[in-house]
């Protein structure tokens, strides 16, 4: 991951942002200090979070065997 300094990345814009869209992250510096990290929008969409939907949903209790009774029935005459 390469550190550039600001005056390059302005002067040097279009390269830096063909490599970060080809999936290379650049660090942007300011006076040798990293401020900024240039990355393709393509791998951020990609990102997610887990536990985002805790407590907004319910699993079923036959959620390993939704249809355990009718195939019983099927197999063996009679219901459970």
């Amino acid at each position: 991951m390469p550190v550039i300094n600001m005056h390059e990345a302005k002067t040097q814009l279009s390269r830096y942002v063909d490599q970060a869209a080809s999936g290379e992250e650049i660090i942007i510096a300011r006076a040798g200090k990293p401020v900024a990290r240039l990355v393709s929008l393509q791998e951020s969409k990609n990102l997610r979070v887990l536990g985002q939907g805790k407590g907004r949903f319910t699993m079923p209790e036959n959620l390993d065997h939704p249809f355990q009774a009718e195939l019983e029935a099927m197999f063996y005459g009679h219901e459970t």
